[in-house]
């Protein structure tokens, strides 16, 4: 019975991601199932300002800390061998991998 799965990558390093891709890739030509992907999300930013004086003394300069979150799409027509392939993946620490099957 033919599936369609939706996964979401997210994390801060790229090439950790990319990597991920490129297992999920290796998967989908291995088992010979339809992949569209990865597609590139925007990226979230988080900017967080810091007062450099702690005491608040002296003249008000600011630092800015920045954290990016990249995101990607992969949707899977697959079967149910590629789907044990992709759930026996190891995910490095820090990538996030949303899985969702659909019917």
């Amino acid at each position: 019975m033919k599936q369609s799965a939706r996964i979401r990558l997210t994390g801060t390093n790229t090439e950790k991601i990319k990597n991920v891709c490129d297992e999920i890739t290796n998967v989908a030509e291995r088992t010979e199932v339809e992949m569209r992907g990865p597609v590139p999300l925007p990226t979230k930013r988080l900017e967080v300002p810091v007062r450099k004086s702690p005491d608040g003394e002296g003249t008000a300069t600011w630092e800015h800390w920045e954290m990016r979150i990249h995101k990607r799409l992969i949707d899977i027509e697959s079967d149910e061998r590629a789907l044990r392939q992709l759930m026996r993946l190891q995910v490095p620490e820090g990538v996030h991998i949303e899985l969702v099957i659909e019917n």
